[in-house]
């Protein structure tokens, strides 16, 4: 930027953080506030999950840091990253997003953060998200049986459900894969979140944050996302804050009980409809 513009690199440095702080104090309106699953919703991924918000899972972002930090930041891969906590709609807008954990964190880790924080995640009590195995299933928190089938690669091929656990799952995660097409959209729209940047960890964090307001913007402005059409060729904040919000995740008889009957519904009328 400095040689092409004729700039010092004090100057591009300024104005790049700028803007930057000016993107990001757009939160308040770029952020989509979360709708509930309605019962007169006819989309057949979301259909069953009525009160539902979205989705959310981590993903992680590569990021250059102090030498004596590297450890913290490693991955299980061995890449140096930070776990984004992300949160979206059902038409892969972001509610909330939660950049700056270090990649050796676990998903639920970073998500008890998020909700312990003031400003952090809420989620009014009789919604939830549906999340993946790796988080608690617990109160306004929906996620798979563990030990069963569950991702959609599994489900290829016409290979039907043997029981209420398998089919529960396999819808589950035919809805809950909108928060990993969101960050697919995400890291093919800006190049720079595909590798690391030389700026301190707390700027590539706001360059995260960043992205993901421009995101919605775009995602808002646009009758027709073009990239989305290249995703569909690949495999792989501001939130509604009346009344009660739940600001724990814990595992809970009531909430089982309440998937499997719900479990057992979805199935029922699925064996109905096959015969």
């Amino acid at each position: 930027m400095s040689s092409r513009f004729k700039r010092s690199g004090e100057t591009i440095s300024r104005y790049f953080n700028s803007i930057l702080d000016g993107v990001i104090r757009l939160q308040g309106r770029l952020l989509k506030v979360p709708e509930t699953i309605l019962d007169n919703c006819t989309d057949n991924r979301w259909r069953w999950f009525k009160k539902c918000l979205g989705a959310l899972d981590g993903t992680y972002i590569r990021v250059r840091v102090p030498e004596q930090n590297k450890p913290r930041y490693r991955t299980r891969n061995g890449e140096i990253a930070t776990n984004v906590l992300g949160v979206c709609t059902l038409d892969m807008k972001f509610i909330f997003f939660f950049p700056g954990w270090e990649g050796s964190a676990s998903d639920s880790r970073v998500l008890r953060d998020a909700i312990s924080r003031p400003t952090g995640l809420r989620v009014p009590t009789g919604c939830y998200y549906l999340v993946d195995g790796g988080y608690t299933n617990g109160q306004g928190y929906l996620a798979p049986y563990r030990g069963t089938r569950y991702h959609l690669s599994e489900w290829r091929n016409r290979r039907a459900p043997n029981n209420h656990e398998e089919y529960f799952n396999m819808k589950h995660a035919a809805a809950r894969n909108v928060i990993e097409r969101c960050f697919g959209l995400l890291k093919m729209r800006w190049g720079i979140l595909r590798s690391p940047t030389f700026f301190p960890i707390e700027t590539q964090c706001k360059i995260i944050t960043a992205c993901c307001l421009l995101h919605n913007l775009i995602r808002g402005e646009m009758a027709v996302d073009p990239l989305e059409n290249e995703l569909n060729g690949t495999e792989n904040g501001e939130t509604n804050q009346d009344g009660d919000v739940l600001g724990t995740i814990e595992p809970s008889d009531q909430w089982t009980a309440w998937r499997n009957n719900l479990a057992m519904q979805m199935y029922d009328e699925w064996n109905r409809n096959r015969h």
